[in-house]
Protein backbone atom coordinates (compact mmCIF):
# COMPACT_ATOMS: atom_id res chain seq x y z
CA UNK A 1 0.00 0.00 0.00
CA UNK A 2 1.22 3.13 -0.89
CA UNK A 3 -0.25 6.46 0.49
CA UNK A 4 -0.25 9.19 3.95
CA UNK A 5 -2.49 9.22 6.69
CA UNK A 6 -2.78 11.93 9.58
CA UNK A 7 -3.45 10.64 12.39
CA UNK A 8 -4.19 13.04 16.18
CA UNK A 9 -3.72 11.70 19.37
CA UNK A 10 -5.02 12.90 22.63
CA UNK A 11 -5.43 10.70 26.19
CA UNK A 12 -4.82 7.36 24.90
CA UNK A 13 -7.40 7.93 21.63
CA UNK A 14 -6.18 8.41 17.82
CA UNK A 15 -8.50 9.71 15.18
CA UNK A 16 -7.75 9.90 11.65
CA UNK A 17 -7.99 13.56 10.64
CA UNK A 18 -6.69 12.83 6.86
CA UNK A 19 -5.69 10.65 4.39
CA UNK A 20 -4.39 11.00 0.78
CA UNK A 21 -2.87 7.91 -1.83
CA UNK A 22 -2.12 8.07 -5.54
CA UNK A 23 -4.61 4.86 -5.68
CA UNK A 24 -7.34 6.71 -4.20
CA UNK A 25 -10.86 6.03 -5.95
CA UNK A 26 -12.04 9.76 -4.74
CA UNK A 27 -13.43 11.99 -7.67
CA UNK A 28 -13.66 15.00 -6.35
CA UNK A 29 -15.40 15.63 -9.88
CA UNK A 30 -18.40 13.40 -9.30
CA UNK A 31 -18.38 13.66 -5.32
CA UNK A 32 -21.09 16.24 -5.12
CA UNK A 33 -24.48 16.00 -5.93
CA UNK A 34 -24.22 19.64 -7.08
CA UNK A 35 -21.36 18.56 -9.84
CA UNK A 36 -22.08 17.48 -13.47
CA UNK A 37 -22.57 14.00 -11.81
CA UNK A 38 -25.83 11.53 -12.41
CA UNK A 39 -27.49 11.88 -9.30
CA UNK A 40 -31.17 12.86 -9.94
CA UNK A 41 -33.15 13.91 -7.01
CA UNK A 42 -36.15 12.61 -8.03
CA UNK A 43 -34.40 8.97 -7.58
CA UNK A 44 -34.66 9.57 -3.91
CA UNK A 45 -38.53 9.73 -3.76
CA UNK A 46 -38.99 6.23 -4.03
CA UNK A 47 -36.96 5.47 -1.58
CA UNK A 48 -37.84 8.03 0.99
CA UNK A 49 -41.69 6.92 0.57
CA UNK A 50 -40.59 3.14 1.25
CA UNK A 51 -38.78 4.12 4.34
CA UNK A 52 -41.01 6.33 5.57
CA UNK A 53 -44.36 3.65 4.98
CA UNK A 54 -44.03 2.10 8.83
CA UNK A 55 -44.31 5.71 10.13
CA UNK A 56 -47.36 6.70 7.96
CA UNK A 57 -49.21 3.27 8.55
CA UNK A 58 -48.92 3.99 12.46
CA UNK A 59 -50.07 7.65 11.81
CA UNK A 60 -53.27 6.39 10.62
CA UNK A 61 -53.70 3.31 13.15
CA UNK A 62 -53.07 5.74 16.18
CA UNK A 63 -54.16 9.58 14.40
CA UNK A 64 -52.96 12.09 17.09
CA UNK A 65 -55.32 13.91 19.34
CA UNK A 66 -54.88 17.38 19.38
Amino acid sequence: MDGEVTLNLYKGNIMVAGRSSPRSLYDEGIASMEGGGSYNQTDAEGFLRIQGLPIRVQGRMNPRKY
